[in-house]
Formats: C-alpha cells, structure tokens, sequence
C-alpha cells in the first residue's frame, strides 16, 4: 500500500532539490550580477542543495531499522547545513550596507551564537537531552531540544531586527527582500521548535531565499541594463570631447611646414598623429576596459604631437614601471589633453608633466602632474576640464569601481590621481 505522506515528502524533497540546482546554475552564469552577489548565492545554493540531498538521503534510510548510524550522521549534517544560511545572511546584509564585518558587533554576536550552536550539536552526538537515535533508527527530540534551536532563533531575531535598523541605508527592493526571507523562516522556525516539522523549516527556507534571490537578481540586471544605457552614452559624450579640430587643423599645419624644414620629422609626426588618431578611433569603439600599456603609447602619441608644436615649452616625464594591469578606454590620454590644454601658457615658464604608475595595496594608481596654473585659476566660463574629468570619473566607477580625485599641487599646478582596485 502506498504511504501518501512518505510519497508527498519525496516529491516535495525532489522539488526542492530541482529548484536549488537551478537557483545554483542562475548565480553562476547570469549575466548583470556582480561578483560579490554571485559568490554569494553560489556558495548559498550550494549548502541548500547538499541539505535538500541529506533530507532525501534521510527519507531513504528511515526505512532501514539497522541503519541507525547513518541517520546518526545524516541528521547531524541536516541540524549543520540548516544552521550556514543564517549567519551567511548576515554577511550579505552588512555588505550590502557597506559595514565591515571584522567592526560588526552584530556578526560578532551572532558568530558567537553559531558557535554555541556548533557547540551543542557536538553535546548532541555523546547525550540524549537534546535528540539521539535509538537502536532501531527512530529519531527522538530530548527534553531540552529547545535549548538547540535557541541560538539559531536569536540568529533570527537579531538579523532581523539588523534589517529594519538599517532600513534606510538599504533599497526598497532590498529591504522588502530581506523581510521576505527572514519573516517566513522565522516563524517556521518557531513552530518547529515546539511541534517536530523539520521539512517545513526546510521548505520555508528554500522558498524564502528564492524569493529573495529572484528579487535581488531582477534589481541587479536593472542595474546592468542602466550601467549599459551609461556607458553607451559616455562613449557618445568622449566622442564629442575628443572631437578638436584645432588640435587637428594645427597638427596638419605643423606637418605642412616640416616637410619643407625637416622631411624626416614631418615622417615622424604623421606616423604620431597617425598612432594617436588610430588608438582614438579604436577606444572611442571599445566597450570593455583595455591594457594601460595601450593607454600610455596612446598618451605618448599625443604627446610626440604637441610636442612638436610647442617645442620648447613643453616637457614629459615618464616614471611608469607598473603596466600590467587594464583600464577604461580614454583614461589617461584626455586627462594629459586637459593638463596641456589648460596649463600652456606663452607669458609663463614651460609646462611640465610628470606621468607616473605605481601598484599599492588599494590597487593600481596613475598620477599625472603638472606645473600649470590649475583649475582655480582657469577661465572659469570654461567648464570643458571639469566635464572630461567627471566623464572619466563616471567611466572608472561603472567600468571597473575605480576613483579619480584631482587636487593643487604644492608650488601650483594639479594633480589627477587615478585609483583602480587590484581586480583590474
């Protein structure tokens, strides 16, 4: 005769099993989620899916009254695996309010709680007051099981309690996210402390976490599809700021007068501003970051050329030993473009730049300095500097969540700095 509940529990267990695999396979190759989020929920998906194969696993065995020690282990993997997504949540929640987790006294809290927990679970493998399995494989809840399930509740509470503390550091679609998870599992959690229904704990969980993953996955690809509409319209506004006929008009003239003084430099000029016309051409069409050594021969092309216009006006200096990393097209060369642009000056002494690379413990950081008269000191009807550099300034954050910061430099003149963190 067929069991009907023991035929529903292998069904729903089956379900659940199939829903975490797919939740699984979606963290790791969706496109628009980002790194820290798909870590996450992989990591996540993959605890649920192990802890809906020991259910199935336990359903088998239950069956077999001389397999007493394997529901011994089973259950033991079942109470741990149910237990990693509660504080894990916690860590997510942190990041996504930017709090840092080795400061956190509610991470430190609940670490503490987990570890009472853990703790427990041990006592439970040597004792019978928290649950033990007899002889002939039944599964038996202790007098004091509910000392068991207290830390994870209080895990509960206090995340979320965090959740509605931090409810203005976190998006609509976070928070009512957050609360999706974390309501339902809470009170599931409660019922089963009194009453035994492990597979509704279980299957609340599952459910919860995949509420949560699918509203949090739909704000991330939101994210993408507007981080997509920026850069498309940042490439369209670098065209417009890279478009200087004056530069070019003035270049074709240079040219034009050197092939009569000196045949071999107006060669070498149109073989520059050939390079520096090919590489701006080339970055205005790409749309992923590119190697900075690419980006510096671009920015020594533009130069070469102004050189040759300004002779001795102008003078580089290179100091850039560090190359081995990726930035955003038209990073270095426009911010070079704004320091000739902005700081030549034919009643003042010659302007100098100073370009330089270094690898810190932030990352990678592109300086450039010169000696010009800054920003301050500019026309201030000419908003142009300031439009290039908030341009680049967008492109770094969306492209690779980097930083640009301008400043005085002491003795007059500016700094650009440029910092990419170390995954670029």
């Amino acid at each position: 005769m067929i069991d009907w509940f023991e035929l529903f529990c292998y069904l729903l267990c089956s379900a659940m099993l199939t829903l975490t695999a797919v939740g699984l396979c979606i963290s790791a190759v969706m496109p628009g989620m980002n790194r820290w989020n798909r870590r996450f929920f992989t990591v996540l998906f993959t605890v649920l899916f192990l802890l809906m194969v020991a259910f199935i696993v336990d359903l088998i065995i239950y069956e077999f009254p001389d397999m007493a020690l394997a529901e011994r282990i089973v259950v033991y993997f079942q109470y741990l695996l149910v237990s990693l997504p509660m504080p894990m949540f916690t860590g997510y929640l942190l990041h996504s309010c930017g709090e840092d987790l080795r400061k956190s006294t509610l991470f430190r809290m609940e670490t503490v709680l987990w570890g009472i927990y853990f703790i427990l679970l041990g006592v439970a493998q040597c004792t019978t007051f928290l649950y033990y399995v007899t002889p002939d494989n039944q599964f038996i809840r202790g007098p004091w099981h509910p000392l068991l399930t207290a830390p994870i509740i209080a895990i509960m509470l206090l995340n979320l309690a965090g959740v509605i503390q931090r409810r203005n550091r976190l998006s609509n679609k976070y928070y009512v996210a957050f609360l999706i998870h974390l309501l339902p599992m809470t009170v599931a959690t409660l019922i089963h402390s009194v009453i035994f229904v492990p597979l509704l704990v279980v299957v609340g969980q599952i459910f919860s976490m995949l509420s949560m993953f699918g509203i949090i996955l739909f704000d991330q690809i939101e994210q993408h599809i507007r981080q997509q509409r920026e850069i498309a319209h940042q490439r369209a506004s670098i065209m417009v700021l890279q478009m200087r006929p004056h530069f070019i008009f003035n270049t074709m003239m240079s040219i034009y007068y050197l092939c009569a003084q000196d045949s071999k430099k107006a060669q070498q000029v149109t073989l520059d501003f050939t390079s520096y016309l090919r590489k701006n051409f080339t970055a205005i069409a790409s749309e992923n970051t590119i190697p900075f050594a690419n980006e510096l021969e671009h920015t020594r092309a533009y130069l070469a050329v102004e050189q040759v216009q300004f002779e001795d006006s102008l003078f580089v200096e290179y100091d850039t030993p560090h190359t081995r990393f990726r930035v955003p097209p038209l990073t270095l060369q426009p911010i070079v473009e704004n320091a000739v642009k902005h700081g030549m000056d034919p009643d003042s002494a010659p302007l100098r730049i100073c370009i330089r690379t270094r690898e810190t413990d932030a990352g990678h950081e592109i300086t450039v300095e010169d000696n010009g008269p800054g920003f301050a000191q500019a026309n201030t009807d000419d908003s142009e500097p300031h439009i290039a550099l908030a341009n680049i300034q967008q492109r770094l954050e969306i492209m690779c969540g980097g930083k640009l910061t301008v400043m005085p430099h002491e003795g007059g003149g500016t700094v650009v700095k440029v910092i990419l963190p170390e995954t670029t």
